[in-house]
């Protein structure tokens, strides 16, 4: 057996990667618990790492730089944190521009700037041209918690569920690049930290009980991971999920569900049902724009329905194949 293209794609198959042959060696090493950030010092701090690899390394909306700030920023915002510190590492491709590494480096210092955050240690490694694509970027995140115990395991009946903002938008634009499709619209990948959006919901009296952001697999995969890790139902409402217009032009186009592709600014929360409307008003505050999708259900197996607007539902399944490699 060899890793297939398809272990990438923040579903079915990475699960089984991560499962079937990560776990064995290192689960008894691992605090994560599955998290997209790790909790230690007794609580206090949270701290993530991730690789990104996009292509094309620049985009509509952001760029390589961009986006590997706040990919690892936001990992470690949505287990409460406020992202502190933060260090890079630079993979370079014999005969990079330097002109283009350049520009990459200062959109990283814009977004060190917006997040107010410190470089603690930075790495550059350079290898013989084919090696690699132009340029990975690899981060690690770290942050102080200032909202303690969220978690996928953490989810119960009667929970609602929120999404921060309109989903699809970044796996959209790259499918959009990707495949040369000429579309009338504005579409932009969605790519931003999310700190400022979550602060007021972080610092609020308010019930929270997972926070997630949407990235590979988009929706589709983070409800299932959730339904999973707390052995319940998840209901939502395919009337009420925000999505593009110019998203759905790209999805109709090539047979695509909105719900499996990635996201790279927007987060999903379960929350007290009876704090939903303050979450949400608390999120418009912080600039975006959210909406209550669905509820936390009773349910014999773990399983994520949609429910569509003339009341029928089907499960909404981890997504499996591989989409669209290199989204980030």
């Amino acid at each position: 057996m060899r890793i297939a293209l398809s272990c990438g794609n923040g579903g079915k198959e990475s699960l089984e990667l991560i499962n079937g042959v990560f776990m064995p060696y290192l689960q008894e090493f691992l605090s994560a618990e599955g998290e997209d950030a790790g909790i230690f010092e007794g609580g206090a701090c949270a701290l993530s790492t991730d690789s990104f690899v996009i292509d094309p390394l620049i985009f509509p909306g952001g760029d390589i730089g961009k986006l590997s700030v706040c990919g690892s920023a936001n990992d470690v915002c949505v287990r409460g944190a406020r992202p502190e510190f933060l260090s890079m590492g630079f993979i370079l491709e014999e005969g990079l521009e330097i002109a283009l590494l350049k520009q990459i480096l200062d959109s990283v210092r814009t977004q060190l700037e917006i997040g107010a955050l410190k470089l603690l240690s930075l790495d550059t490694k350079v290898v013989p041209k084919g090696c690699v694509d132009k340029l990975f970027i690899n981060t690690t995140a770290l942050g102080r918690i200032i909202y303690p115990h969220i978690s996928a395991r953490h989810l119960k009946a009667g929970q609602s569920i929120i999404v921060s903002d309109c989903i699809g938008t970044h796996g959209a634009l790259l499918f959009s690049l990707r495949h040369e499709i000429q579309l009338h619209t504005s579409l932009q990948s969605d790519c931003k930290q999310l700190f400022s959006v979550l602060e007021g919901v972080l610092k609020s009296p308010y019930q929270l009980y997972a926070i997630r952001d949407a990235t590979r697999g988009g929706l589709a995969a983070l409800l299932n991971e959730w339904a999973l890790a707390s052995r319940v139902g998840i209901e939502i409402e395919e009337a009420q999920i925000p999505i593009l217009e110019g998203v759905m032009g790209v999805c109709e186009i090539l047979g695509l569900e909105p719900y499996a592709l990635a996201n790279e600014g927007v987060c999903v929360l379960s929350v007290a049902s009876k704090d939903a409307l303050g979450v949400c008003d608390l999120l418009r505050q912080g600039g975006a724009n959210p909406a209550i999708i669905g509820e936390v259900i009773q349910a014999r197996t773990p399983c994520v329905y949609l429910r569509n607007a003339w009341g029928s539902r089907r499960y909404l399944e981890m997504p499996e194949g591989e989409l669209l490699p290199r989204i980030c």
